[in-house]
């Protein structure tokens, strides 16, 4: 959606050549990118490919060891104090002192800018209106997150951060904190999504960054990037045990059938869901508990940086 005309798009963030060093370790290793402004642009990888360390060295909260930043147009090593007042910041990893209340945390944190937006509305949109006289220790793992994903709006930034937004949420504060992110998007605003969650990345993200060990490894629109991958649908479907439906593989667009019992799993590169249940009503074969597996960025993810477990 977000790639038509992009190359006429104003530029948010700028980065060229960026690298991290820690000891021999390349924790960001000669990554480029632009993001434009409006979009939301997300970063995902695996645990440890430096997904925290590039967004902490492009917010100014570290130095890289090489390579140039810009974003709205500032160095942010150099302009660090300036850039502050216009951007958002929610980290992975946030703590206050657990004997503060909600509403003097965020009104705290107000006080750092030239400029804020009221903060109940705010504590509203987080599902906190009830929290704001609750101490800090008193709240929940999911409303900690929703805390600081407040404060990270309080000055009403152009470009917001969010690391790893929905961890530790439940569904329902999950699914509202991605129409929080939208509504952020439809305001007119830039967000840097860097997550785990494949489904958050897919639904939210105009374009997705893949990293790996320091490197980007793919980089499009979620779209463009599982139909890279040119991996089959999946039509599963139950018959009574009795049926035949050899003929079946006989449609067009289909791969391969594989049968296990009752069930059948169809792969084809194409949704033909339509001919399949046309066919099994023509033949009158009875069928049930019908789905559709389509490729998602999931899979796209595993097929870049493989199924072993991370540290």
């Amino acid at each position: 959606m977000f790639l038509t005309g992009i190359a006429f798009m104003e530029v948010a963030i700028k980065v060229e050549n960026l690298c991290k060093y820690y000891s021999k370790i390349k924790a960001v290793d000669g990554v480029s990118f632009e993001v434009f402004k409006g979009e939301i642009f997300g970063i995902v990888g695996p645990n440890g490919a430096g997904k925290t360390t590039l967004v902490e060295c492009i917010t100014g909260l570290k130095f890289p060891d090489k390579g140039t930043i810009e974003i709205l147009g500032l160095n942010p090593q150099k302009k660090g104090k300036t850039l502050r007042q216009r951007i958002g910041i929610q980290l992975q990893e946030g703590r206050l002192p657990g004997r503060i209340k909600v509403r003097e945390a965020i009104n705290l944190f107000a006080s750092f800018y030239f400029r804020s937006v009221p903060w109940r509305p705010l504590l509203e949109d987080c599902g906190l209106s009830e929290k704001a006289d609750s101490y800090f220790d008193a709240l929940s793992g999911g409303q900690k997150q929703r805390l600081f994903i407040a404060m990270s709006l309080i000055n009403d930034p152009e470009i917001v951060f969010f690391d790893e937004l929905s961890t530790g949420l439940d569904p329902q504060a999950r699914r509202a904190m991605w129409s929080l992110t939208e509504k952020i998007r439809d305001m007119g605003k830039t967000v840097i999504l860097v997550t785990h969650f494949m489904e958050e990345a897919e639904r939210l993200c105009d374009r997705v960054a893949v990293i790996d060990k320091g490197r980007i490894i793919a980089m499009d629109t979620p779209v463009n990037l599982i139909d890279s991958l040119n991996m089959d649908f999946q039509i599963v479907f139950s018959t009574n045990g009795l049926s035949t439906i050899n003929e079946i593989e006989e449609i067009d667009g289909i791969d391969k059938v594989e049968k296990n019992g009752a069930k059948t799993a169809i792969h084809c590169k194409n949704n033909i869901i339509s001919d399949v249940i046309s066919f099994l009503t023509r033949n009158d074969i009875q069928f049930y508990d019908l789905s559709i597996r389509r490729p998602n960025l999931e899979d796209l993810f595993l097929s870049l940086t493989g199924r072993s477990m991370r540290d």
